[in-house]
């Protein structure tokens, strides 16, 4: 079976921008366990299945006045975005302790997952992908604190969304969604960026002007691999001479870079999206959606110790590119949003960048050819930058280092009829700020993995076993000494099975899906685990 057949998630869908922060339950469900007695399960599929339900934990919102204001409700049939306009709420203030975003959807019939984003004022404040529709009706929603983006909402502001989709008399699900954002007056726990800035289209590319009193630049990409060709799953191409369907020149190592005038100033990995039609079986995902499909979270960037180069008060040219996409293909998408904290005493903050190196970027991808074919790939890339500012609080130091590792092994067999990958990558970061005062570190490290398989047995009846896994680990230090820490876990272990080339009341379509969502360290524990059978929720439980 071709691996465009098998592997196909978004056919006919481009890739269009966006982000967002979803769950499916709200905070008191998230403490209650469902249980459902063996008998209220099915033996199979049926043509309506629970709602769309993620273990993350809904948005924490304070106490106190809040006012409300509708972004969008809108209908999305084809590839027309929706236009409106913001203004700000009035009662609140404009200064907020809490943004929160919340979109509520709804979809039935026949549909792919498709991909989207939110736009207010050019800035990208919302990305994320739709759950495929029972025949029956399903409903979502997604929730994403948005207080960062709180200099974007002071005015009024043009919005723009699009969920690009297409109906007709095969695919006729309407998606139909309504997004609000709640503002809830007060100080923020943490001081939210002064500005928040978007690139200029330029004749020689995008630039970015900062104001010249930055002395804390942060950048997050969006990046997603997708648009229906092989970038959609990246992580399964091969170089020739290997016999594979999806090639790419060096194999599947991806690595998300951002330049300042040309000078490297951030490496990144990107997240192995998995879409809820992915890897060939949408059995997994219409209860339980892979992670992150709600919350396409971005890559972030501390450019600090570019600020003295960008206080200049001129345009300097900034670019991201994925390293790895063969030349010439598409399939990428990496909208830029740049957060800017300022230094309210000092009009003008001076400063230089000291250092900017890389080691070269490893990349080794070994074709062995059998029965079982198999690539295995071993790759990784080192960037330390570092610079200085003159504040209005005496000389400060930033340096970023970080370090990234991909290995995995990818099997199938003549045909693909059997394939399967075990892959796993680590994105670790350490930021160290010096100045006056005891010197302050923070240390995160991401691993991201993919295990699973997909096989297709002389009967048609197609299987998928697949385990995801985001983890990370941040540690601050303050003069040597531990002063916060977390650990965080999502997990998700899927097993369905369907015959393929039949009427859907032919599949015959079992599986079984489970996420465990853990989250602890120094400011408390959050623990939640679902499992859904035959799109029956049959546990949802809270450990802490």
């Amino acid at each position: 079976m071709r691996r465009r057949i098998v592997m196909s998630m978004l056919a006919g869908a481009a890739l269009l921008a966006g982000t967002l922060f979803g769950t499916g339950a709200t905070a008191a469900q998230a403490g209650t366990r469902a249980a459902v007695r063996a008998a209220d399960v099915p033996a199979e599929f049926g043509t309506d299945w629970h709602d769309p339900v993620t273990a993350a934990p809904s948005v924490a919102r304070p106490q106190g006045r809040s006012c409300q204001v509708t972004l969008a409700e809108a209908q999305f049939r084809d590839f027309t975005p929706y236009r409106g306009a913001y203004t700000p709420p009035r009662g609140c203030g404009d200064r907020w302790s809490k943004v929160v975003l919340r979109l509520d959807g709804k979809v039935k019939g026949r549909q792919y997952d498709r991909l989207g984003y939110l736009h207010v004022g050019g800035v990208e404040i919302l990305r994320t992908s739709t759950p495929e529709p029972s025949p029956d009706g399903i409903e979502w929603h997604v929730e994403k604190d948005v207080t960062r983006y709180s200099d974007t909402f002071r005015g009024p502001q043009d919005v723009e969304m699009l969920i690009g989709n297409v109906v007709d008399d095969t695919y006729t699900g309407v998606i139909d969604v309504r997004v609000t954002l709640t503002f809830y007056a007060g100080r923020p726990e943490a001081p939210a960026p002064d500005r928040v800035l978007t690139l200029a289209d330029t004749p020689d590319g995008t630039t970015l002007t900062t104001p010249r009193n930055s002395e804390r630049i942060v950048a997050e990409v969006y990046a997603t691999g997708s648009g229906g060709g092989c970038e959609e799953f990246w992580y399964l191409t091969v170089a020739d001479p290997a016999s594979y369907s999806c090639k790419a020149d060096h194999g599947p190592y991806r690595e998300v870079q951002i330049k300042v005038d040309g000078q490297l100033a951030g490496i990144a990995a990107p997240f192995p999206n998995v879409w809820t039609g992915g890897w060939s079986n949408p059995f997994l995902w219409y209860v339980v959606p892979g992670l992150r499909a709600f919350d396409v979270r971005p890559v972030e960037y501390d450019l600090t110790p570019f600020a003295g180069l960008l206080n200049d008060g001129r345009p300097h040219r900034v670019e991201v590119s994925v390293v790895g996409v063969p030349a010439g293909q598409s399939g990428w998408s990496a909208p830029v949003n740049v957060l800017v904290w300022q230094d309210a005493r000092r009009a003008h903050v001076t400063g230089a960048l000291t250092e900017d190196k890389a080691t070269d970027l490893a990349n080794s991808s070994t074709y062995t050819p059998g029965s079982e074919n198999s690539v295995d790939t071993a790759a990784g890339h080192r960037l330390t930058v570092s610079g200085y500012l003159n504040t209005s609080h005496g000389r400060v130091t930033t340096t970023v280092t970080r370090t990234l590792a991909n290995t995995s092994a990818h099997r199938w067999t003549d045909g693909e009829n059997t394939d399967g990958l075990d892959a796993t990558w680590t994105d670790d970061e350490t930021v160290g700020v010096r100045g006056q005062g005891p010197a302050r570190t923070t240390h995160t490290h991401r691993t991201y993995t993919m295990n699973g398989a997909t096989t297709l047995g002389a009967d048609d009846r197609l299987r998928t076993v697949l385990t995801l896994g985001d983890r990370a680990t941040v540690v601050e230090r303050q003069g040597g000494r531990r002063t916060a820490w977390s650990r965080f876990d999502d997990t998700y272990s899927g097993d369905a099975a369907y015959t393929i080339n039949v009427p859907r009341d032919q599949r015959h379509a079992v599986g079984t899906s489970s996420e465990r969502y853990r989250r602890y360290g120094s400011d408390g524990c959050y623990d939640r685990s679902l499992t859904s059978v035959q799109g029956v929720l049959t546990d949802d439980r809270s450990r802490c």
